[in-house]
């Protein structure tokens, strides 16, 4: 049944950042008061105040049906697309009931609330090499790919290139030259697509890249940002497990030294990482030749922190206690995860229920993914599958 709105329409103040870069003026705020029905959107009442007060008010849209990704912005402080955030919505998260509408951050500025995706996110979309590679010979007719491939990827697949998770993305705003959220969940749908024949090449030169997928510092905004749930950090992260883990590329060394600390410790053993990093994943990793070159070149970074008070001498060189009982919970999840046979994960872009099993190889879409080369799927219903699931069309973003 269709959604009824019958509220009446109300008063909604937009104050717009506007920038007009012929004016050679600086950026400047504006305030229009447009009315409108709570339900409708934020893109609406910029195009009313547009049509009925200024006429040169830049914005960038298109489908209005939040899928072409055109009109991403910021409301109030957040990114979001301007046609699928709803008036009532953004007034309640306005501090005064003004809502504050701002261009995407970490790309430059064209006019008012239109930004150059060209020179920034296009730009670097292009730069993992975003079409597939196919592996030869190529089939005559077409390529047999399973369920469980074709979920695995399905996730990143969603994305509409809005921008969004590179507006708000914090490692970005520090090195501009980082691949960014967007791009390398637009790498992981190549990576883990089996059609592909270049998936070591892909992840070597990911990770061998100072600003690639080590250079992401999972904070978390480019998920809360994302509004597709293409969820880019954990596409990132899956990034990084196939590197390190299937193909031992960068960072295997690092990934074990701090696995084992946390381990043995419960909590992360600072001072003892660097030096099992490049010395040996044990307590005598300090006395290799290796690691002492990296603490002598590493100094000026711990004096700082010595200053700074982030790190105190007596916390560097002791582990962090952690009570018996807790240490044994961490170390029972590790038992836990080591004893399966492969490596398991569920793809959480994938929700509902299926109305059947269908048997491995079988065309047909779940929402578990298994190792990338590995057998056959679980069994429904085996662990780890404890979220039903259900079957999902692919489709590119």
């Amino acid at each position: 049944m269709a959604e009824v709105h019958d509220r009446p329409p109300e008063q909604f103040t937009l104050k717009m950042r506007r920038y007009d870069p012929e004016s050679g003026g600086a950026p400047y705020w504006d305030e229009h008061t447009v009315e409108l029905e709570p339900h409708r959107s934020v893109l609406e009442a910029i195009l009313q105040a547009r049509d009925r007060f200024d006429g040169s008010i830049g914005i960038r849209c298109s489908c209005r049906q939040a899928i072409c990704g055109s009109c991403g912005i910021r409301v109030n402080g957040e990114p979001a697309l301007a046609c699928h955030t709803h008036l009532d919505a953004a007034k309640r998260g306005a501090d005064d009931g003004v809502i504050e509408i701002e261009p995407m951050g970490n790309m430059p500025v064209i006019k008012d609330l239109i930004v150059d995706m060209d020179a920034v996110h296009w730009k670097k979309i292009q730069r993992v090499t975003p079409w597939l590679l196919a592996k030869q010979p190529v089939p005559e007719r077409e390529y047999i790919v399973s369920k469980e491939a074709m979920v695995d990827v399905t996730q990143t697949m969603g994305c509409i290139q809005c921008g969004a998770c590179v507006s708000d993305c914090l490692a970005m705003e520090v090195d501009p030259g980082f691949i960014g959220p967007a791009a390398l969940a637009k790498a992981y749908r190549f990576v883990g697509d089996p059609r592909d024949d270049q998936q070591f090449e892909r992840l070597n030169d990911l990770a061998q890249d100072p600003q690639g997928i080590f250079d992401c510092t999972h904070c978390f905004k480019c998920v809360q940002a994302c509004p597709k749930d293409v969820n880019p950090m954990g596409q990132i992260m899956r990034l990084r497990r196939i590197a390190t883990n299937d193909h031992h590329i960068n960072g295997k060394r690092h990934e074990a030294a701090f696995t084992t600390l946390i381990h043995d410790n419960g909590l992360l053993w600072e001072a003892e990482l660097l030096p099992r990093s490049y010395g040996g994943n044990s307590w005598f990793g300090k006395f290799a030749p290796p690691a002492g070159k990296e603490l002598l070149s590493s100094l000026p970074a711990i004096l700082k922190a010595l200053v700074r008070g982030k790190v105190t001498p007596m916390g560097a060189l002791k582990p962090h206690k952690l009570p018996k009982a807790d240490l044994k919970s961490v170390q029972a999840i590790y038992d836990k995860i080591e004893s399966r046979d492969e490596r398991y994960e569920l793809n959480l872009y994938i929700t509902g229920e299926d109305e059947k099993a269908t048997p491995p190889g079988d065309p047909v879409a779940v929402g578990v993914t298994h190792e990338i080369g590995g057998s056959e799927p679980p069994p429904v219903g085996a662990e780890p599958t404890d979220t039903p699931t259900e079957t999902r069309e692919p489709r590119e973003g």
